[in-house]
């Protein structure tokens, strides 16, 4: 079974870090390209982040450009998404996603709460 599990969410302050981890499961990690994804209430859901199989072209959305670093463990079956500085609308629930046989994975996601 193709699986991804996200961890590492929390309650940060305004201005903080924290660091998500995606385990996948089921299909050979390193042949694929990973997104993270979020999705705050009543929003839609918001391309954070991806990075190709071979770690060689991470790409960033405007608003996390220079604050969040995604990167990944191939040999950990592991992506990860370093979050600095987060803002009160980074509050979210974070989900990494890959595209499998044409279908789109996604994890059931990380809650990341921003409060002073």
């Amino acid at each position: 079974e193709v699986q991804l599990v996200e961890s590492g969410g929390g309650l940060v302050q305004p201005g903080g870090s924290l660091r998500l981890s995606c385990t996948a499961s089921g299909f050979t990690f390193g042949n694929y390209d990973m997104t993270w994804v979020r999705q705050a209430p009543g929003k839609g859901a918001e391309w954070v982040s991806s990075i190709d199989s071979g770690s060689r072209v991470p790409a960033y959305a405007d608003s996390v450009q220079g604050r969040f670093t995604i990167s990944r463990d191939n040999a950990k079956n592991t992506l990860y998404l370093q979050m600095n500085r987060l803002r009160l609308e980074g509050e979210a629930v974070y989900y990494c996603e890959t595209k499998v046989g044409g279908t789109t994975i996604r994890g059931q996601g990380t809650q990341v709460s921003i409060s002073s």
